[in-house]
């Protein structure tokens, strides 16, 4: 007798387990086993310190201690309590002031943010463009609400971002589609750990800024991983370039307070539009809360309050950033010492600025991590190849595993 099967699959496929936690929970089956030292768990996103513990930021646990009923218990606004939309802005934005008309909305994390954008900017039917290398859930988030995912080659044959790609495939798409999604995750991209340059910005810029104007683009930044890719200011001085877009293009970024501040269970994140006009910021704050209520309704306010009130207090904003910094460093130093042993026994990698996952091309990524995993080293296959979390492992084992990935590769 066949299954008997309620649920309607609706033209998705799912799985019986999410691979990553699938993976990682084998990895930790492992360890409870064989123990910590004989396991490498390059699988989650998340900061772990040498041993294994989560890290979190004194700075922001104790604002999470001192909070009062009234900032978590009661119902946040459905687009963001007023200080934590203010809040939202200056942390994704830093010292750059927007010319722009922005508008900030509460969000689940940037997964949320993600999704209000797909769902408002684009058409059921639709593709989404993004990069053949790419976070796997967009193709989730993206078939959950009747869309798909379309790919570019990230990479030109000489290792250069490929812009070029990127803007042939948009206006192949938008030849059937009124409308465009387009999702760039940078700078720290996550599987890859490239980031954009402003020369990469500015091609990007030119050649989209050739789309016809009676089409509709949102260029949707998935900055994550922005403050854990080096000098944050630095990393942000691409935004005066997306000012320069066409009207028919609009710049959102899906802003992570879950990963900057290391609130990852408070789901806490930002969808933030810099609008060239009053009316375009205006209707992505509409339609970005209507959607929200029609989904979750409205997010948590622990994680909003906190935000805001460090915000409000300058010397408690300085000792986030200053504790930020010195583990950022530290994940700098995991992410170069893999690339540096990779270099050293000749294991190719995918082009690497920093962040959390550094990547490695393969022809057949599952096969390669089933061997893996057999000696203890527990890492994400990918379409194109492995993905390495090195915000989880320590120096130590980021200069171990290389020759282990190239050996299994052999």
């Amino acid at each position: 007798m066949a299954d008997f099967i309620m649920a309607a699959q609706n033209g998705r496929t799912i799985p019986k387990e999410d691979k990553i936690f699938g993976i990682s929970r084998r990895a930790n089956e492992m360890i409870e086993e064989r123990g910590a030292d004989a396991v490498v768990n390059a699988t989650i996103g998340t900061l772990l310190d040498d041993d294994g513990d989560l890290m979190v930021l004194s700075s922001v646990d104790d604002t999470f201690m001192g909070l009062e009923p009234e900032e978590y218990a009661g119902y946040a606004p459905i687009g963001g309590i007023p200080a934590f939309r203010k809040a939202a802005v200056k942390a994704a934005f830093g010292k750059y002031e927007p010319k722009g008309y922005v508008e900030a909305v509460a969000s689940p994390g940037g997964t949320g943010a993600i999704r209000n954008i797909i769902s408002n900017y684009s058409c059921p039917g639709d593709k989404i463009l993004t990069s053949d290398w790419h976070w796997s859930p967009y193709g989730t988030i993206a078939s959950e609400i009747g869309r798909s995912v379309d790919t570019y080659q990230m990479f030109t044959e000489d290792r250069r971002y490929n812009a070029e790609g990127l803007c042939d495939k948009a206006k192949q798409l938008l030849e059937s589609q009124d409308r465009l999604v387009i999702i760039i995750n940078t700078p720290a991209h996550n599987p890859t750990g490239y980031a954009l340059t402003n020369e990469d910005w500015e091609r990007v810029v030119k050649l989209l800024s050739y789309i016809p104007p009676e089409k509709r683009i949102a260029l949707l930044i998935d900055t994550a991983y922005i403050d854990f890719a080096g000098d944050e200011d630095k990393y942000r001085e691409f935004f005066p370039i997306l000012e320069t877009l066409p009207a028919n293009i609009l710049p959102v970024m899906a802003y992570s307070m879950s990963k900057t501040f290391t609130i990852y269970g408070m789901r806490c994140g930002a969808a933030i539009c810099l609008a060239p006009t009053k009316e375009i910021a205006d209707e992505f704050r509409r339609v970005c809360e209507f959607s929200s209520r029609g989904s979750w309704s409205n997010c948590a306010k622990a994680g909003q309050s906190i935000i805001a009130n460090i915000y409000e207090n300058e010397d408690l904003l300085k000792k986030v950033t200053e504790e930020r910094k010195e583990i950022r460093e530290m994940l700098l130093k995991r992410g170069k010492a893999f690339e540096e042993e990779a270099n050293r026994v000749g294991l190719e990698i995918v082009p690497f600025d920093a962040g959390f996952f550094v990547s490695i091309p393969c022809d057949n990524p599952d096969e390669v991590s089933a061997k893996l995993e057999k000696e203890g080293i527990f890492l994400v296959p990918l379409a194109k190849g492995l993905r390495v979390s090195v915000a989880s492992i320590p120096v130590e084992k980021c200069r171990r595993i290389p020759v282990k990935i190239l050996e299994a590769m052999k």
